[in-house]
């Protein structure tokens, strides 16, 4: 990475993804905002955190075709600003207006997030095409790593901001700082924000490369491919195991009597290990291929979403530990493989209509898991059939991405692996 303003947009990207690493923290709200807004519906509650990954989605394949209209610059403005309404107007929500949080944290917020996110993402690619998996792996490992930091910070805020004996008050003022947090970074980022000019190392890229993406595909190009609904299929089905532990990894802990008190370490867990796998299987996916990588991903996952009820005690960290690492390999290997297989040209927008199968994980995965945690409210064991589920969509996932191997073998197109 010799390239100085190459440097700053990596580090003015990985800003941008430390502070969509708020979107992860969603467990250090959900009971305050459960009880407070919602009435005790786990669901309800959960519903705000699946909306703004679904919202997400969205706003990444809008943010992806405004890139190509205007400017990165333009779009990370943009995406900051309206995060920042939408947080700002949730933290003024009521309890007889729960659907208004729906509409401005989870459908605002996650627009917003969007917006930044695969423009980022595209934006630091294009400045090291040869290195697409580590790049990748590093600028999303700060969204993993984000949650680290600001879920100390936030489960301070809430605290000290939380009027006494009033529930989820804590939790509101602590988003309207969010609020303010998105606004600023965005906008001091955007400033160094820049795509590099047309043939920028060109030479350096390997022919595997080059090979693996014969042709740059347009969005509508793409759509057109049967390999993009596997894919988005494929990210449907192996997000699943994962947010659902993102979503209830504080509750889970806190209705086990000798972890209740030390719940927090599981939200802080499942984020560090989160964005550690990112970087970690970024590396890997440069040398085993994006294809091979996912599939062993996707078994593991499978395995460890089986052993949630079997942790006891301190072994439930390590196993939120294990799910959150795997799942971050996971998030971090689908942009390389987008741009390996549709071209790195018009990536952000690509990746973005990708992501609409991680949206619908997102809805998934929390109705699902909102449903059996309705259902567990006195033991916590009966939520174990939400992560069988988990288990299955990541083998479903693994079977798919095999088939893609084959597929793309058969067609003498190894290297796209």
């Amino acid at each position: 990475m010799k390239n100085k303003q190459g440097i700053f947009v990596i580090l003015a990207a990985i800003a941008v993804q430390l502070t969509l690493g708020i979107a992860y923290i969603w467990s250090v709200f959900q009971n305050g905002i459960a009880y407070s807004i919602f009435e005790g519906d786990h669901a309800a509650a959960a519903l705000t955190f699946s909306l703004l990954l679904a919202a997400f989605t969205m706003g990444s394949a809008l943010g992806g075709k405004l890139m190509a209209r205007y400017s990165v610059r333009f779009v990370v403005l943009c995406g900051g600003v309206i995060v920042s309404i939408g947080f700002f107007l949730a933290s003024l929500i009521s309890g007889s207006l729960g659907w208004l949080l729906w509409l401005t944290y989870g459908l605002m917020g996650g627009a917003g997030m969007g917006f930044t996110y695969s423009t980022t993402i595209a934006c630091a690619q294009k400045w090291y095409p040869h290195k697409k998996g580590l790049v990748s792996g590093i600028i999303v490992s700060a969204l993993g790593f984000g949650g680290v930091i600001f879920t100390p910070i936030v489960e301070v805020l809430i605290t000290r901001l939380g009027a006494e004996g009033v529930i989820g008050s804590g939790e509101l003022s602590a988003i309207r700082v969010l609020s303010a947090v998105f606004l600023v970074v965005c906008t001091v980022c955007s400033l160094f924000m820049k795509s590099p000019p047309e043939g920028h190392m060109l030479d350096k890229v390997s022919s595997s490369a080059a090979a693996a993406a014969s042709k740059d595909y347009s969005t509508s190009e793409m759509l057109k491919s049967p390999r993009y609904y596997l894919i988005t299929a494929t990210l449907l089905l192996s997000c699943m195991g994962g947010l659902m532990m993102i979503g209830f990894a504080k509750p889970i802990a806190e209705a086990r009597e000798d972890l209740a008190e030390i719940a927090v370490i599981g939200v802080l867990a499942i984020t560090l290990s989160n964005s550690m796998g990112r970087v970690v299987w970024g590396a890997i996916s440069d040398k085993l291929g994006s294809v091979n990588t996912l599939i062993v991903l996707l078994v593991g996952s499978a395995v460890l979403s089986l052993l949630v009820n079997a942790a006891v005690g301190y072994w439930l960290f390590v196993l939120i530990a294990f799910i959150g690492f795997f799942y971050g390999g996971i998030l971090g290997s689908f942009p390389s493989l987008t741009s390996n297989m549709f071209g790195a040209k018009n990536m952000a927008a690509n990746y973005g209509f990708v992501l609409f199968g991680f949206g619908a994980g997102a809805i998934l995965s929390s109705q699902i898991a909102g449903h059996f945690r309705n259902v567990a409210i006195d033991d916590i064991n009966l939520m174990f059939p939400a992560f069988i589920i988990g288990s299955c969509c990541a083998a479903a996932g693994a079977i798919m991405m095999l088939g893609l191997k084959i597929t793309q073998q058969r067609q003498g197109k190894a290297a796209v692996q």
